[in-house]
């Protein structure tokens, strides 16, 4: 259970097929969930970068916005994917 002051996100990480929860508070930039969803989901230092955020469908252009801003409320899915695509081998 989260305090009143943290939202519980649900963040998918397609490269390992997992989803994490990330807690933060609303203050929290959208690069701050993409550091953390990352070291949970990869470990070691992920560039991030090199991944993006979806919200709502939509790519976060500005990933200074925060939480809030966004308007993400407790199990708000979110989506950390490679911002470019990779050959199929």
């Amino acid at each position: 259970m989260t305090s009143p002051r943290t939202v519980a996100l649900r963040v998918w990480v397609p490269d390992v097929w997992d989803v994490v929860n990330v807690d933060v508070s609303p203050s929290a930039s959208v690069t701050d969930v993409k550091r953390q969803a990352l070291q949970r989901a990869l470990g070691g230092r992920p560039e991030p970068d090199a991944y993006e955020v979806k919200f709502r469908g939509a790519l976060v252009i500005d990933e200074h916005r925060t939480v809030a801003e966004l308007g993400a409320r407790d199990g708000t899915p979110m989506i950390v994917l490679p911002a470019r695509r990779r050959p199929v081998r």
